[in-house]
């Protein structure tokens, strides 16, 4: 199992796309496996035939566990094989390769960074890994494993509520996986559109408008049924992770109220060239960062790191549970158009867990945005590796004092700051949040170039 990503610890293999005994090419995909943010393609490193396929579609791996094995000729398949018989174990053969998942070297099938060191280690334990079943076996389950309909967790609950058989399904994910939008489009209903952070929006699907008028679901992302225990995703599984590692670090948060009616006028007026409000908000915090690299430092062991860049990511739910960060990098170097079409492309392929590391991996500022859902506020748990997130609620009509002691209503939004105190203090936060507020309150039409 590769380590697809810095913080992959373990893989859930979605897919051979070869069969034990076919021929295999260095840099040929020869399965899917779905690491802690995205569905990838993990290649060979070797000219060779896949001989065994040791965990099936559905299994989890530790990364580093052997997962399948490539000889170099042809002829070795059989003999290793013939290396089985004898040693047939008592279950059926659907189950035969979990079995062996635990008993191999390290593995053949890798990607990139992993392995020339290890290519002699493989042809040498290959036959030992392999003998934990026979041909029989192995080509049974073989059989099973590729005929078996691949489906997100959320599609198949959906199918087996409405009634829907999934291997009539055509899917729309990576490698025909088929998704819960796929399994709505089967029974004659409408998309499900999750929030993923858009401003005042939720979710679309391709191609479809991002405004800040969508209406986002009410049920939530919550799949278990009353009684029930659901596994955790791998996705799910990633973030849990980082959410404890978060509890380690000393933070502070500061909120401030910010006056959107010059914002919302600018974008009605922009929106129609396909402007999104994410866009706009990404694109305020960008350039206020530039005024404050404080805010966008984070913390090493070696002191304050500052980076090169401004990244700004920007947190999208996941249908099947999680969330991940997708970035627009250098967003004060991108035009306001040009942007917003890097986030729907961003989140059309976050959706269909098809973005690249450096593409969720990158950030050095983070928003979570909830307004869709109309909160009043709410406080964000910082990322590991950055130093800040945002949280923005909800932009809602409220009634204020003015300086000369008149009272108006005014569109008000509430933003929330948590920060790493060991590199931001408190008065970095809020002058930070002030420019901010300065920006948005008098000065979005600058947010175009």
């Amino acid at each position: 199992m590769p380590a697809l990503s810095s913080t992959m610890t373990e893989g859930k293999i979605v897919e051979w796309l070869k069969n034990p005994g076919d021929k295999v090419e260095r840099g040929e995909s020869v399965l899917v496996v779905e690491s802690d943010k995205a569905d990838m393609d993990v290649e060979s490193f070797q000219d060779g035939y896949l001989a065994a396929v040791l965990m099936p579609a559905g299994s989890t791996a530790p990364v580093g566990e052997t997962i399948g094995l490539i000889v170099e000729n042809e002829d070795e398949i059989a003999s290793v094989q013939e290396q089985n018989k004898g040693n047939q174990t008592e279950v059926s053969s659907s189950d035969q390769l979990e079995l062996v998942s635990n008993k191999t070297e390290e593995k053949p099938v890798v990607q990139s960074e992993i392995v020339e060191k290890q290519e002699k280690e493989v042809v040498l334990m290959s036959e030992k890994a392999s003998s934990s079943f026979n041909s029989d076996q192995l080509n049974a389950a073989t059989s099973n494993v590729s005929s078996r309909v691949i489906a997100s967790p959320r599609a198949k609950k959906l199918a087996s509520q409405m009634g829907v058989d999934l291997a009539k399904v055509h899917g729309s994910g990576p490698h025909g996986r088929i998704q819960a939008d796929d399994i709505l489009k089967a029974n004659g209903q409408p998309v499900s559109i999750p929030w993923i952070g858009e401003g005042g929006s939720p979710a679309s699907i391709p191609g479809a408008n991002l405004g800040v008028d969508s209406k986002p679901e009410t049920s939530g992302n919550s799949f278990g049924n009353p009684g029930e225990t659901v596994q955790f995703n791998t996705l799910q599984k990633a973030v849990n992770k980082n959410m404890e590692s978060s509890l380690d670090v000393p933070c502070f948060r500061v909120g401030y109220s910010i006056n959107t009616d010059k914002l919302d006028n600018f974008y009605k007026k922009v929106k129609q060239n396909g402007v999104t409000m994410t866009a706009l908000l990404v694109k305020a915090v960008a350039k206020t960062l530039k005024k404050h690299p404080q805010v966008n430092s984070s913390f090493s062991e070696n002191g304050i790191s500052y980076p090169e860049n401004i990244n700004i990511a920007v947190a999208v739910a996941m249908e099947d549970g999680g969330l991940i960060t997708p970035v627009l990098k250098e967003p004060c170097n991108t035009d306001l158009f040009e942007l917003s079409r890097e986030w729907k492309d961003l989140v059309k392929r976050s959706r269909s867990k098809q973005l690249e590391p450096d593409e969720y991996s990158t950030g050095t500022f983070t928003l979570s945005n909830l307004g869709m859902f109309g909160v009043d506020r709410f406080d964000a748990i910082l990322p590991p590796g950055t130093g800040a997130i945002l949280a923005i609620a909800s932009s809602k009509p409220t009634v204020v004092a003015n300086s000369d002691g008149s009272i108006s209503v005014k569109k008000i939004m509430q933003v929330n700051l948590t920060a790493d105190h060991r590199v931001i203090y408190g008065a970095d936060g809020a002058s930070f949040l002030k420019d901010l507020a300065s920006l948005i309150e008098d000065d979005p039409a600058t947010l175009v170039s």
